[in-house]
């Protein structure tokens, strides 16, 4: 009976989700309002980092791009960076009953306090309870939880009103005792202990660390394989094939071959100038001419669809430097980054083969050429993407093709195999459903409302 909405003040991430307003926050925080039956709104991440380097990121402020930083030079951008979160804060408040925050980090990064805006100097700005969650999976939670307690500033220790240990595998009878002796040290009640969840992993991933852990999925007798760029963004296109079960979906690490593939795609890219010569320095682009002269199929998608094209041109210096550099150069288009960002979702119809779909936009730049003059998609009242001569390469800008089951059993009858069964969406819900039910039975949700009130 609550009207519950999700908020996290700064999130770093490239997986980003497009809003209703037409920005762009991160897609956990997107999945949250699914969970909440709410619209995305850019309130609901006011700051979202998207690396372009090991050192910086593009700064987006509620939903638009506001420049690029370093990470010691983002730090003195904090505090102009407060007045949006709490602004953001603030809007998301006069809408919801309750508001659920999400920290980012650690709450013991005392190193980084003086200007924080996502955990203890938020909660303090803000005047929001804390409790504070150990994942016990990492090990050391009790560690974890006291040394968190012993290393923060008093007032920062205040506003934490209790403790939830995550992640529990095995008979947790055997951690009351550990569970009394962090509440004991860190004087916070204990406010659950809950159980592994194995059906997380069918949801979306908030960044790209969950790809270091897993990178085959299935053996099914199609595969698929995808290279792992560098700078791999909205890589949760490819969560529903990791589920089907005719599927072989093989993330391909760097410095490894493209694997003898039914399908290759090229995903993505934060940065595509930067990502299509690390594509290069894996031997990739020779892999994927073999694979293209056995009459392999090819789609790229997004930053994918730039690098397959002869050139991307970078007049403006986004990516950092003002050049052109030749693509790969297995589509007859080019690519000139630049412009306002493609931000929107959409539908419509794929003229390959008439199957509908769903899916957002999210790109910077234009693509021209020949082969437009064949298009993959076709929605509001506009053509998007190109086809190869041959039929073979295809691309597009648009994400979350595989989402819609209609879309994705199109793709997979393309590369020889069956329509899928799966109901991809349906599942996603269930899994939220399940989830809710799986906290409900293992935290004190009457405690942590109470302190919420």
């Amino acid at each position: 009976g609550l009207r519950v909405l999700p908020f996290k003040p700064q999130n770093m991430s490239n997986n980003a989700a497009v809003t209703a307003e037409g920005g762009e926050i991160g897609r956990a925080q997107a999945l949250q309002a699914r969970a909440c039956r709410a619209p995305t709104s850019v309130h609901m991440n006011p700051v979202l980092l998207k690396p372009q380097s090991a050192v910086g990121s593009q700064v987006v402020v509620q939903g638009r791009v506001m420049g690029n930083a370093n990470a010691r030079e983002y730090q003195s951008w904090k505090p102009k960076l407060l007045a949006a979160v709490l602004d953001s804060f603030s809007q998301l408040k006069a809408q919801a009953d309750l508001v659920l925050v999400e920290g980012a980090g650690s709450a013991a990064e005392v190193n980084l306090r003086a200007n924080d805006i996502a955990n203890m100097g938020f909660a303090r700005a803000a005047d929001v309870p804390v409790v504070l969650i150990g994942d016990i999976d990492r090990g050391g939670v009790i560690a974890q939880i006291v040394g968190t307690k012993a290393v923060i500033a008093s007032e920062d220790a205040a506003m934490i009103k209790g403790f939830i240990v995550n992640r529990f595998r095995g008979d947790p009878t055997l951690f009351e005792d550990g569970m009394q002796l962090i509440a004991h040290k860190s004087g916070w009640p204990a406010l659950g202990l809950i159980p592994f969840f194995n059906a997380a992993s069918q949801l979306p991933a908030e960044d790209a660390v969950a790809l270091e852990k897993r990178s085959v999925h299935g053996h099914g007798a199609l595969t698929i394989a995808v290279p792992k760029l560098a700078h791999i963004s909205n890589f949760d296109d490819f969560d529903p094939l990791k589920q089907e079960p005719g599927v072989n979906l093989i993330f391909v690490d760097a410095g490894e071959p493209l694997p003898l593939a039914d399908l290759i795609i090229l995903p993505g890219s934060k940065t595509t100038i930067s990502d299509l010569v690390h594509f290069r320095a894996q031997g990739w682009d020779i892999d994927l001419a073999a694979h293209i002269r056995r009459g392999g199929k090819v789609l790229g998608i997004c930053g994918g669809f730039q690098m397959l094209g002869k050139t991307v041109n970078d007049p403006a210096g986004i990516e950092g430097d003002h050049i052109s550099l030749e693509g790969l150069g297995f589509l007859d288009v080019e690519t000139t980054l630049g412009g306002d960002k493609a931000l929107s979702e959409v539908s419509g119809i794929s003229l390959r083969d008439g199957a509908s779909f769903k899916g957002y936009e999210m790109h910077l730049g234009v693509t021209t050429g020949p082969d437009c003059a064949r298009p993959l998609l076709r929605f509001d009242g506009r053509d998007d993407g190109a086809i190869s001569q041959s039929g073979n390469i295809c691309a597009c800008y648009v994400h979350g093709l595989f989402a819609d089951d209609a879309q994705r059993s199109s793709w997979l009858k393309w590369i020889g195999g069956e329509a899928s069964s799966l109901n991809y969406e349906a599942g996603i819900d269930a899994t939220l459903d399940a989830l809710a039910a799986h906290l409900e039975l293992h935290m004190d949700l009457d405690a942590v409302l109470r302190l919420a009130s």
